[in-house]
């Protein structure tokens, strides 16, 4: 998978699925996760549409580069509402969206080497 395409992207999103995976759960065991239900809707969200995507690039979708620029805008929605969190898993989690984001917007762009 190293040379695929898509390589650097599909990484990213597994990368942040794992991450917002973590960080919804971690938010459900803070003393009060009640303020954190933003946090863990959009990590939920997140971690799905970045499975998703992984996906699509993993089989060339002709969907994908419409699929990661959802991605993209849901890691920033992600990255941004865990930014605000001083926890060290919202923040990792904030990191991983972030980077993600920026994968997915070029491979909105840019797409695969073979796209037509």
């Amino acid at each position: 998978m190293d040379n695929h395409p898509y390589a650097v992207c599909i990484e990213a999103c597994d990368a942040c699925a794992a991450a917002c995976d973590h960080c919804a759960v971690s938010c459900l065991q803070e003393p009060q996760p009640k303020p954190m239900a933003r946090c863990i809707a959009l990590d939920v969200d997140c971690a799905a549409v970045c499975r998703l995507a992984s996906g699509a690039m993993a089989r060339d979708s002709e969907h994908a580069q419409a699929i990661c620029a959802l991605c993209a805008q849901l890691c920033e929605a992600c990255g941004t509402e865990c930014g605000r969190h001083a926890m060290e898993h919202c923040q990792e989690c904030a990191e991983a969206c972030r980077r993600c984001a920026e994968a997915c917007r070029h491979a909105a762009l840019h797409g695969s080497v073979g796209a037509p």
